[in-house]
């Protein structure tokens, strides 16, 4: 039988989504300490994610323990599968062990590292929302997350480009759009809405909403009643851990980048 005709497995090129631990630092200890707090705070945003530790950020003297950031994420329950580096840094990130990977968008670096030592992997600068009526709130830096869809929320696709869920999400499911998303039930705690575009929901958002998942920074979202665990734009996310203003929690709102920082603004229905 001709190994290619095989019933038992084959071999296939091919592309995985993951996200990306960008390393803006070479001080392992401080590292550790804002990952172990961002995690002590939203433990299970990232339980079981495979990554791939990023180190294009780093000047080309710089050097970090890539084994140590390994067993790092590990201890947060995160799965390192590789390394990102550009030519000049390959060398001695191949001596980790680990593979070097190509990662799908070049911007996709700013995304993973500031909140996690970035955010945390999938990048840590916190801003505190200011609470101001008439203006958008803002909130810093990043995660990047991008994951196969749910079966079971039985989407309907209208085109290539936008996808149509017409049933609430229960927690557990989760809905992956090549393009734009539309949501008409409520996004349940525990549910995940990912959209390479931008994400609409037409009713209460409890779960987490992920937008421009490769790196689109124009993308936005839409909800019409935000009261949501995480609400990320191309790696660049917000969770639970700072509370939202009274004049967007529970608010039709739209959620664009503004020089990399979420901005949340209410929605003028009427």
């Amino acid at each position: 039988m001709s190994p290619r005709k095989s019933p038992f497995f084959e071999l296939r090129s091919g592309a995985v989504d993951t996200l990306l631990f960008v390393v803006k630092t070479t001080k392992l200890d401080e590292m550790r300490a804002e990952l172990t707090r961002r995690f002590e705070a939203t433990p299970e945003f990232f339980a079981n994610d495979t990554v791939a530790i990023d180190v294009r950020r780093l000047a080309e003297n710089e050097r970090v323990p890539l084994a140590d950031i390994a067993k790092l994420l590990d201890s947060v329950r995160m799965r390192p599968i590789g390394v990102v580096a550009d030519s000049a840094r390959q060398a001695w990130a191949n001596e980790a062990g680990l593979p070097l990977l190509d990662a799908r968008d070049p911007r996709a670096s700013k995304g993973i590292g500031d909140e996690a030592g970035n955010e945390a992997g999938k990048s840590v600068a916190e801003k505190s929302a200011a609470e101001k009526s008439a203006a958008p709130v803002a909130e810093g830096p990043p995660r990047e997350p991008e994951q196969a869809p749910s079966a079971a929320a039985e989407p309907v696709r209208i085109s290539s480009q936008t996808m149509v869920v017409d049933k609430p999400l229960r927690s557990g499911q989760r809905i992956y759009a090549k393009g734009d998303l539309v949501v008409l039930g409520m996004v349940s705690n525990g549910a995940e809405v990912i959209a390479e575009g931008n994400i609409h929901i037409y009713a209460p958002l409890r779960g987490r909403a992920l937008a421009g998942v490769h790196g689109n920074h124009d993308a936005r979202i839409f909800c019409t009643c935000l009261e949501p665990e995480l609400i990320s734009i191309a790696g660049i996310y917000r969770t639970t851990e700072t509370p939202l203003p009274a004049d967007v929690y529970g608010k039709p709102v739209q959620i664009w980048l503004e020089d990399e920082k979420l901005m949340i603004e209410p929605l003028r229905l009427t």
